[in-house]
């Protein structure tokens, strides 16, 4: 088992080495082929250990080798193995499997190929760090191994000006919340000695009433401890304030979006804060701010979407609603239910994004569903597999969505915490504008009259096999790992996650949630069939009606179209005085202070001495008879001075 979590690991960073440093040389096939074939491999290993192991609830640790030894820390590098990783991994070379093979086709004819590949499987490697890490420390380097893959993979096409300052956007934005972490880190290793997780856990309950002075203020230290932690998970899975970097993110290549954006980093996030889910259970007012953030951003991601006309970013913003759902399980409690989501989430999401890449593909790179309409008769597979991804989006039966986006809303409704029931509404309203923006999408790309130019319809077309089998497999997971998964994950007498997640007896949410009314459990597909039923009435039968309103709410469409004007809020506070500043320090301080004194100073100061010396070289003999005159005068009246 050891050698099979070693080879889960680091044979995505032996293919990054392959197809970066020698596939320059053997050619874009080899690259595909290599990075590929040891991502197939990895997948493979990762699901037998699934089913090896994830049924035994044990954890597994594996030492390889001692990271930093000093005097007060000492830090081992190795693979912490229990069923939450198991299913992190599992779900990250299972994604990452079908992206590398989609984006063969994808990328066709790309000039990069290589670099590409070698990007996507060292980004994988960081991310199955991250996932298996025994402590903190190792988290973190995978946690910044992923940000730093993101940025090149965002920014891969570097000749793009767009592409470059979205790359630039999600570094920065990330790098706001790793300042929380990486004080969450440091605050675990002074309350507690120690950052290895096993270390952590057994001394909770020891620390659970202490307090720590933070800014000048006591604070409940685990409280603090998970909020800081917290405030990291909010840059990586894109929550309200810090999320402004995922819509940008869309500039990279589509295999990209998907590989970061439906399954892996975004949800980098939500694993963590579940792995500390011991420290959140004894920080009840830690709780309820995620929930409240978790349910604000899910309703305000959904809320953009409704109007956005990039089909990438209309699902972008489906992303950070959806991971608003998965945080508001976290702060009820409702750990194994968060996992749930992220699951099958990861499957439709993908499936979307790679179907989103398959219609761009087709339509000559035009990516506004203003200007598609009336295609569904040209690429039918893409149809049906965008079909397939917005059914399990919206939660409709019996698709993987509606039984994991149900269970959320029925810990929300059970949940004794005083934020439950807003979670609720909010979750539900999310609910009813997923089902329309999913809808709108389809309606306005696949159906109508076409709207697109008549050169792009000459050169319609499917994608090729090697895009489409990768659709194939995740739409699979689409339909059926909600219902293959519940049980086992979030089943009444489910004994899965054994030791990897603990929840206090009292706050045990997940069995109250199987016994709710029935109108509890139905409102959720009430709530989806509510929305596609507007969005159908809006683009279907009245298509004049979408233009009329958004006239007469003129004020509220801009506001939904610009985003709640987070970015032009951020530019006004933070952006346009750092650049004023930047500007001030350059110009004043760094021009004329510290040139004008240092280097351009000392060489006027050369100039100046050399210009007055070469006026002294007259080349006139009595000049210099002078000269030395003066001097021997000056030297021995030196001399009977001093002497």
């Amino acid at each position: 088992m050891n050698i099979l979590a070693f080879c889960v690991v680091f044979l995505p960073l032996i293919s990054f080495f392959f197809a970066g440093i020698i596939g320059e040389k053997l050619g874009d096939r080899f690259s595909q082929w290599v990075t590929c074939s040891f991502m197939g491999l990895s997948m493979i290993f990762a699901v037998f250990l699934f089913f090896k192991m994830g049924f035994q609830r044990e954890t597994l640790l594996i030492f390889l080798f001692n990271w930093i030894h000093v005097e007060f820390l000492e830090v081992s590098w190795g693979l912490q193995i229990d069923s939450l990783s198991l299913v992190m991994m599992g779900v990250v070379t299972c994604v990452s499997f079908t992206v590398h093979v989609y984006s063969i086709g994808y990328m066709r004819g790309d000039p990069g190929i290589p670099r590409f590949m070698s990007y996507l499987s060292l980004f994988t490697f960081f991310m199955l760090v991250l996932v298996t890490a025994p402590n903190l420390l190792q988290m973190f380097f995978g946690w910044e191994g992923v940000g730093l893959c993101s940025y090149l993979l965002i920014g891969y096409w570097y000749d793009r000006e767009a592409a470059n300052a979205a790359a630039i956007k999600a570094f920065l934005v990330n790098r706001m919340g790793d300042i929380g972490f990486v004080l969450g880190i440091l605050t675990v290793f002074i309350i507690f000695g120690t950052v290895d997780f096993g270390a952590i856990f057994e001394f909770v309950e020891e620390h659970q009433n202490d307090t720590f002075v933070f800014l000048s203020m006591p604070f409940h230290s685990l409280t603090l401890i998970t909020i800081l932690l917290f405030i990291g998970a909010m840059g990586k899975s894109a929550q309200i304030g810090l999320h402004t970097w995922l819509p940008d993110a869309m500039e990279g290549p589509t295999p990209v979006s998907a590989l970061i954006h439906a399954a892996t980093m975004v949800t980098a996030g939500v694993f963590m804060v579940v792995r500390m889910s011991p420290l959140l259970e004894y920080a009840p007012l830690a709780r309820e701010f995620i929930t409240m953030v978790g349910a604000a951003t899910a309703l305000m991601a959904a809320t953009i979407a409704c109007v956005q006309n990039d089909i990438k970013r209309i699902i972008a913003y489906s992303t950070c609603s959806q991971l608003g759902y998965m945080f508001m399980a976290v702060g009820l409690s409702g750990y194994s239910a968060s996992m749930f989501h992220l699951t099958t989430h990861a499957f439709f999401k993908a499936l979307l994004f790679l179907g989103a890449g398959s219609v761009i593909h087709a339509m000559s790179d035009e990516q506004n569903i203003q200007k598609m309409g009336g295609i569904w008769k040209f690429i039918p597979v893409t149809y049906i597999i965008m079909w397939i991804g917005s059914l399990a989006l919206a939660g409709i039966p019996f698709f993987a969505g509606f039984y994991s986006k149900d269970i959320i809303l029925e810990i929300n409704w059970v949940s004794q915490l005083s934020i439950g029931k807003v979670a609720f509404v909010f979750g539900l309203a999310a609910a009813i504008l997923t089902a329309f923006y999913s809808w709108r999408l389809i309606l306005l790309t696949f159906h109508g009259k076409s709207r697109a130019d008549e050169a792009v319809m000459s050169h319609i077309h499917e994608s090729p096999l090697v895009m489409l089998f990768p659709l194939f497999v995740l739409a699979i997971g689409s339909i059926f790992s909600g219902y293959l998964l519940y049980d086992l994950f979030v089943g009444e007498k489910s004994l899965f996650w054994g030791p990897a997640i603990f929840v206090l007896p009292k706050d045990n949410v997940l069995h109250a949630a199987h016994h709710v009314n029935g109108w509890i459990h139905w409102s959720p597909t009430l709530a989806a069939s509510l929305g596609m039923a507007l969005a159908y009435i809006l683009y279907h039968f009245m298509k004049t009606w979408p233009e009329r309103l958004s006239t007469y709410f003129k004020r509220v469409y801009v506001f939904l179209l610009k985003k709640w004007y987070f970015d032009e809020v951020y530019d006004r506070l933070f952006v346009n005085p750092s650049l004023k500043l930047g500007k001030l320090l350059w110009e004043e301080g760094d021009k004329e202070i510290i040139d004008g004194l240092g280097p351009n100073g000392f060489a006027s100061l050369s100039l100046a001495g050399g210009r007055l010396l070469c006026a002294l070289q007259t080349g006139y003999v009595y000049h210099y008879a002078f000269a030395m005159i003066i001097g021997l005068v000056l030297m021995i009246s030196w001399y009977y001075w001093l002497y």
